[in-house]
């Protein structure tokens, strides 16, 4: 997707523990109504939705969400005999939300921003190497042996280093916040920073969980 092909008002959808990053492809199983009504109006148009964390339970405003999601783009879809629909999202670039916008829909749509987050869209300039990863690897894969995560690691070293990074900082048994965190660290290297600095906290802590800000 170019630049100036990035929508202006997104529907949005709130999913507690979940995040998703740019250049990573995610699963989802979609059962509510209302974001059934969302996943069959995105089918029909554009095939975009915005993933973002709600800050807690109830939902009221937009305040109650974080201000930092990441828009996805519908890449597969399939519809179950009990009504559900099974889709894979390509996580394409953050954005920020600006204003929600009143509707008639049963779910929300928010005015974004995309001006912080463009350069999601392209390469890095400066590739990092994966030899810059191998204190990371060690320690990740510490960590998910201890809280019992399965992990392709052979995998994740054939895909390119920002699908790595992002695949790695998704799938790691961080809390949401630190995931959030990583989310809006600026580019892949200060999120490969924050990723060591969060692990640190976690090996100092015996692997209990210490949020850094």
């Amino acid at each position: 997707m170019k630049k100036q092909d990035l929508p202006k008002i997104i529907p949005v959808f709130p999913l507690s523990n979940f995040i998703i990053f740019p250049n990573t492809t995610v699963p989802l199983n979609i059962f509510e109504p209302k974001y059934i009504d969302l996943i069959n109006d995105s089918m029909k148009t554009n095939k975009l939705i915005g993933l973002i964390q709600p800050k807690r339970n109830n939902i009221n405003s937009i305040h109650d969400l974080h201000e930092i999601g990441c828009l996805g783009k519908i890449a597969s879809f399939k519809d179950t005999s009990d009504g559900r629909y099974l889709i894979e999202l390509n996580g394409l670039a953050r954005f920020k939300i600006t204003n929600e916008v009143k509707n008639n829909k049963p779910y929300r749509e928010c005015e974004v921003s995309f001006n912080d987050y463009q350069d999601d869209l392209v390469l890095p300039k400066k590739e990092l190497k994966f030899s810059d990863l191998d204190l990371i690897f060690k320690d990740l894969k510490s960590l998910f042996e201890k809280k019992g995560y399965i992990i392709n690691w052979k995998s994740l070293r054939e895909q390119n280093l920002n699908e790595t990074i992002n695949a790695l900082a998704m799938a790691s048994p961080f809390s949401m916040e630190e995931k959030q965190i990583l989310l809006e660290s600026q580019n892949l290297e200060s999120r490969k920073n924050k990723i060591a600095e969060i692990l640190s906290t976690y090996n100092y802590d015996n692997f209990d969980n210490t949020t850094i800000q």
